[in-house]
């Protein structure tokens, strides 16, 4: 009975579809949800943000910074941070610091939001779906939702303090002494931040092409050896320093993250 009571609910859903112009209402409304929710973020993290800034976006300036402390200790010395290093962040503008106030607040606001934009969309596509495809699209958006907060993650603590190292410390000549400015800095910061969190979205948007048929796993095996150097093209375009262990840093995840990829998409 309750087989027949489902195979009944189904048949009236598949019945009742939704026009062009009812899809865009429904697409709206998520869209106006997404800037409500983006909007109260932002909020919390303008308020927050000088005990964020201080903590935690400007915690690579000095030797202080509890990953160098980390390293330091893991490589027994080999790994020097312990040393006075100090980058003092300058403000040359007179509005710039109310701006990068604004535009730190507003990134970090999208980086909280992650999860309630993939669900959104989740709700958005959900109806076009068959029954088993559910639980498969389900779990690659929560997978895409981790994998995005994993990169992020890795670039704050890897990625982003070793490029800043290696190019504050950088000298071509004793003479020139370096001052960073604070748009300088916090540009460099959100964009590593947010590139490395998209670029993990690799395996994801590897799953959706073999679903479309364009990718399969032959042909990422296939065409290995083309993706390394594309890779590491990404790498360096990604890590404007270019030294090898900031490259390195990015390479290794990108390319785990293309293996994966073979893993997950269909044959």
């Amino acid at each position: 009975m309750n087989k027949e009571v489902k195979e009944n609910v189904e048949n009236q859903q598949e019945t009742v579809e939704l026009s062009f112009w009812d899809h865009l209402e429904v697409l709206r409304w998520g869209l106006v949800r997404i800037v409500g929710v983006l909007f109260v973020c932002m909020i919390i993290a303008f308020a927050a943000m000088p005990y964020i800034f201080n903590q935690y976006i400007l915690a690579p300036t000095t030797s202080d910074f509890f990953v160098y402390q980390w390293l330091e200790k893991v490589s027994r010395g080999l790994l020097n941070f312990s040393d006075d290093f100090f980058v003092q962040i300058i403000n040359i503008n007179v509005a710039s610091q109310f701006f990068t106030h604004i535009s730190t607040a507003l990134s970090l606001a999208l980086v909280m939001a992650v999860p309630y934009i993939i669900y959104e969309l989740w709700k958005f596509i959900r109806p076009a779906l068959f029954d088993h495809e559910v639980k498969h699209v389900r779990l690659a958006f929560l997978g895409s939702t981790v994998m995005f907060y994993l990169g992020c993650l890795i670039s704050y603590l890897l990625v982003f303090p070793f490029t800043f190292r290696f190019l504050t410390e950088y000298e071509l000549s004793a003479s020139i002494m370096n001052q960073i400015d604070l748009s300088s800095y916090i540009g460099h910061f959100i964009m590593l931040i947010l590139v490395m969190g998209l670029v993990f979205e690799m395996p994801l948007l590897a799953w959706i092409l073999s679903l479309m048929g364009l990718i399969n796993k032959s042909f990422l095996r296939q065409y290995k050896s083309y993706a390394v150097v594309g890779l590491l093209v990404l790498s360096a375009v990604i890590t404007p320093s270019g030294d090898p262990l900031s490259m390195g840093l990015v390479a290794i995840p990108l390319y785990l993250l293309y293996e994966l990829s073979i893993l997950i998409v269909k044959e």
